[in-house]
């Protein structure tokens, strides 16, 4: 299992979870897997709530760390 580290901060809607998108098509990742993103964007984790349930992936850990959020995905 794999763990890709995404830094989204300073990017605002919806860059962040652009950011995602395209990174999990370009690598071939499998169940198990894990992307862990930051991002300081007020809508983040709106966002990526919305696309992991449309892609049907699980939001692990949502975790405000006051500058920044950390977000955990698994495949």
């Amino acid at each position: 299992m794999a763990t890709v580290n995404v830094d989204a901060r300073g990017m605002r809607c919806p860059l962040p979870v652009l950011k995602l998108h395209a990174m999990v098509r370009c690598r071939e990742l499998g169940p198990g897997d894990t992307i862990s993103m930051m991002a300081d964007c007020p809508t983040f984790e709106a966002d990526l709530r919305k696309w992991c349930q449309r892609q049907e992936k699980t939001l692990l850990v949502m975790k405000d760390l006051g500058t920044h959020k950390l977000a955990e995905v698994v495949f």
